[in-house]
């Protein structure tokens, strides 16, 4: 049981010291686990704390992540009664209270070894309200409203790899219609170079997978460009291929031969049995053409998307053929 003086003292001062978090660690785990009730308090705690130390962010995370994935049923994974739980808790007016548990969020994905893909996409809208909006945790002093920096590109980059760590290869839909609506609102910015690169990449991922790819990690398929220095022949040559070519690199590196990587073989077998380059379905495209064309604009990297589909693909939807003649 918690130490009712400490949690007092917490909430009077509004300060959380490094004593305070040793006093809850010992009281949250005297028995091994942190109990819902316990959880609520640590809730409470964190929203109220204006100033704690750093020792506070490792215990909150730890504690209640725990507790949400590993002694709340399903054991292990996160159930969408779960998630639902976990997002009104956090949030308010769809936007997390604070910087604790936006990373207590992160956390919960990446220990889980499922979870409803709402959470990923919860998870990188709060990217999106900081980068768009100048909302929520995230906002900082230096913060430029409608840009993309450095940081909110790593996270979102941390986010889509914990999703992905347990065997949710691919992007999906939900992800990749966040992803869109942060290129929408600041396409026009001075973003950091990182986002282009990872945006291009990842919604490269969600088409290959959509198109019956077997694709690579997500983890391999959207590493930073620094990873580009890799020997040749692995999975670095891949990710070279891919930002060399640009978009229609990303086909010629699923395509390739790779012997570091079964799913190149799965590729070389699916071209052969298809006896197509890439086949976009008519649900693919009809959600493509309504994402690209929600702001009445193409931006720089949705054309180059178009391009890439209209170079290699043997047939296309009716529905895309105005928007890849705009990208042109």
């Amino acid at each position: 049981m918690q130490d009712r003086n400490t949690v007092a003292d917490v909430l009077a001062a509004k300060k959380i010291t490094a004593e305070d978090v040793l006093a809850l660690r010992r009281s949250t785990y005297h028995d091994g686990v942190a109990e819902r009730g316990e959880v609520e308090r640590l809730f409470t705690m964190d929203e109220a704390a204006t100033t704690f130390d750093p020792s506070w962010t490792e215990l909150f995370t730890e504690a209640v992540a725990d507790h949400i994935v590993n002694q709340t049923q399903p054991n292990g994974h996160i159930s969408e009664a779960n998630a639902n739980w976990l997002i009104e808790r956090i949030g308010r007016d769809g936007v997390v209270k604070t910087t604790n548990e936006l990373e207590l969020l992160v956390k919960v994905l990446e220990k889980a070894m499922s979870s409803p893909e709402r959470l990923a996409a919860y998870a990188l809208e709060q990217v999106k309200h900081a980068a768009v909006d100048g909302d929520g945790p995230l906002v900082r002093g230096d913060l430029e409203r409608g840009r993309v920096n450095r940081d909110e590109v790593e996270l979102i980059r941390r986010i889509l790899y914990a999703f992905g760590g347990h065997g949710n290869v691919a992007v999906t839909r939900s992800e990749a219609e966040v992803l869109f609506e942060i290129n929408d609102a600041t396409a026009a910015a001075e973003n950091d170079p990182a986002w282009s690169d990872l945006f291009v990449k990842a919604i490269a991922n969600f088409m290959m997978a959509a198109s019956g790819y077997a694709v690579p990690s997500r983890e391999e398929a959207l590493k930073r460009e620094a990873w580009l220095d890799s020997p040749s022949g692995g999975v670095g040559d891949f990710i070279g291929k891919m930002a060399a070519g640009g978009l229609r690199g990303v086909l010629k590196a699923y395509r390739e031969p790779n012997t570091d990587a079964v799913w190149a073989e799965r590729n070389t077998r699916f071209e052969a049995a298809q006896a197509s380059s890439l086949h976009v379905t008519a649900d693919e495209a009809e959600w493509l053409a309504r994402r690209m064309g929600r702001d009445g604009a193409l931006h720089d990297n949705e054309k180059a998307l178009l391009r890439f589909i209209r170079d290699e693909a043997p047939s296309i939807h009716p529905s895309l053929k105005s928007l890849i003649a705009k990208a042109a």
